[in-house]
């Protein structure tokens, strides 16, 4: 059996499809709790877990991301769990990687963690830094091919991350939020990727918070700036110039919705489709989607950057539906025949 391809190989011989959103798509389940969302589902009910990768390996993902994301040891100690900090970061690692088996490579993954601040650095950085060196130690361990560092909302996190990842000797794919402009510590989020991917960082770019809308502006200048692969993963959310985030987004003068009455603003598969088509055409080298997504994205992605995927065996023919489809009449008046014949 020939040796998988690793994350280098497959960059540099085409796009790379991601897929995320695992904590909002196991909420809508109803297997994470909105508000702390701490990943506790990796160890109280792993199939569930286990069942979503299957869903988006099927969907054509090319990764499998450890359900980690807020896994660290800062958020677990909010909701009393931080005894568990090793056992489900290890559990998160060893789902990902049954659900990759031989295709499929498996990232472990750090996120923002609401510990740094730039106004505090030298109190705050030693505690970052010990929170990310474990998570990818562990992930190392148990066999991850590279790291995800995501959502991060400050440079200098995004260096320690970097730095950490690269003294584990995994590759490194460090992404930024993009709820504010510039950065929390005043750099672009361009500057920040440029940085980043000179510092050796294998893929930069952005993930969450913005829609393709407010997303691709964004990802055509650091395309422009950036020498190395540049990775686009938004939400799968409506924003607008008035609205840029989803964490802005409201209906009329209600209540905004995020993070949980965000239905109304749900982009359709065909809408993510475009992005990925849009964003392969700026030259962007990793395309996924973030918090929102679900399958039906993944799998309309994934066929716009033209692939098959498992899950395209049941891809949309309305021309069969008894309502709407061309099809159906003529179907119906041969069944007719062969009934009476």
């Amino acid at each position: 059996m020939s040796e998988k391809a690793g994350l280098f190989e497959r960059l540099e011989n085409g796009i790379v499809l991601g897929a995320e959103g695992y904590v909002f798509e196991l909420e809508r389940r109803g297997y994470i709790k909105a508000g702390p969302f701490v990943p506790e589902v990796v160890l109280d009910e792993p199939g569930a877990v286990l069942e979503l990768h299957r869903e988006f390996l099927r969907a054509g993902a090319e990764v499998m991301v450890a359900l980690t994301y807020y896994g660290d040891r800062h958020k677990l100690a909010t909701i009393g769990r931080e005894g568990d900090l090793e056992a489900l970061n290890r559990a998160a690692l060893r789902l990902a990687k049954q659900a990759a088996g031989e295709e499929a490579l498996v990232a472990g993954n750090i996120s923002n963690t609401w510990v740094y601040d730039h106004q505090r650095h030298a109190e705050t950085v030693p505690l970052v830094r010990q929170m990310y060196s474990e998570q990818v130690r562990w992930a190392v361990e148990e066999g991850a091919d590279f790291i995800i560092a995501e959502t991060l909302g400050y440079l200098a996190e995004g260096q320690i991350a970097l730095e950490v990842i690269q003294e584990s000797g995994k590759p490194a794919m460090i992404t930024f939020g993009s709820v504010e402009t510039p950065l929390r510590d005043g750099f672009s989020q361009v500057q920040a990727c440029r940085m980043l991917s000179d510092m050796g960082a294998m893929v930069v770019g952005l993930n969450c918070s913005r829609g393709p809308e407010t997303m691709l502006p964004m990802l055509a200048e650091i395309r422009q700036k950036v020498n190395g692969f540049v990775a686009a993963q938004p939400v799968p959310y409506r924003t607008t110039p008035e609205m840029p985030a989803f964490q802005t987004l409201r209906l009329g003068d209600g209540p905004r919705g995020f993070p949980i009455a965000l239905e109304p603003h749900l982009l359709t598969r065909f809408e993510m489709a475009d992005f990925a088509q849009q964003a392969a055409e700026m030259g962007v080298n990793y395309i996924g989607i973030c918090c929102g997504g679900a399958p039906h994205h993944v799998r309309a992605m994934a066929e716009a950057l033209g692939c098959t995927p498992p899950a395209s065996r049941y891809s949309a023919d309305l021309s069969l539906h008894p309502m709407i489809g061309a099809k159906v009449q003529e179907k119906d008046q041969q069944f007719l025949k062969n009934w009476k014949d």
